[in-house]
């Protein structure tokens, strides 16, 4: 777990839905991790400078609040991780954006498609399954990307959309993540769970979260996804006395999605 990316972790299961978070909270959660004081205030410096939590001062007190664009992410990694997925109606979305041209801005905007649970048919051409159009249409918007949205019948075979999406890696990470220890202590619980979201939110890069009906034989991805939900709220309870040490806001306590 690298400094940065735990503390959008952080933001994501503890702090949201309020957006912005007291520097001695992010810190005393991020030493708790195993990170010094000098490595998480370098890492938020370093954020602030990419644009994607901005500094902020209510008297004596300092803050970090995400930016707009970093709040929107959180909602759908939220959105994805805690929300009911909707019945599916057959069709697929394809999406074919004129660009983006710049190769890191490419790759980050492959990723994030991903994210919404995408696959790439080729270089340029995106298809998804139950996906978010709003969502969908709000990167593009973001990216500043025209495009042209499709939504039709597949009538190939299940295997063709299963071969879009890296679905065996989806198994391993799924695999190397239960089952879990039952921690003890109150922080040893916080770390476990802190540590399960993190690898979950990241196993979404990798798993589009496809319809039932067009799963292979044996994907584990449903059942790890409900063994995650009653480890989170496990371990909620369990933690409880650590986070409410740190005097959070009451929502941030809940293990409830959205």
């Amino acid at each position: 777990m690298r400094a940065r990316s735990t503390i959008f972790t952080l933001f994501l299961e503890y702090i949201y839905p309020e957006r912005r978070a007291r520097v001695k909270d992010l810190v005393a959660m991020m030493e708790a991790l195993g990170f010094s004081e000098a490595a998480v205030r370098a890492a938020l410096s370093r954020s602030a400078k990419r644009g994607w939590v901005r500094p902020e001062r209510v008297g004596r007190t300092a803050y970090y609040a995400l930016s707009d664009r970093v709040y929107w992410q959180v909602r759908q990694v939220r959105r994805r991780l805690y929300g009911p997925r909707p019945p599916w109606d057959g069709r697929f979305l394809l999406v074919l954006p004129e660009g983006p041209k710049d190769r890191g801005e490419r790759e980050r905007f492959r990723r994030e498609m991903a994210l919404l649970g995408y696959g790439s048919l080729q270089s340029g051409v995106y298809l998804g399954a139950g996906v978010d159009l709003e969502a969908t249409q709000e990167l593009l918007t973001f990216y500043r990307l025209p495009a042209t949205l499709f939504a039709g019948e597949h009538l190939g075979p299940r295997e063709e959309i299963q071969a879009i999406f890296p679905l065996e890696r989806a198994q391993a990470h799924y695999r190397a993540l239960f089952p879990l220890e039952t921690p003890g202590e109150p922080e040893e619980a916080f770390r476990t769970l802190t540590r399960l979201v993190h690898e979950m939110r990241k196993v979404l890069f990798l798993d589009p979260l496809l319809p039932p009906e067009l799963l292979p034989p044996g994907f584990v991805g449903p059942e790890a996804r409900r063994q995650f939900l009653e480890a989170r709220k496990a371990l909620y309870g369990k933690a409880l006395p650590f986070l409410e040490g740190l005097e959070l806001p009451l929502t941030a306590l809940s293990p409830q999605g959205g």
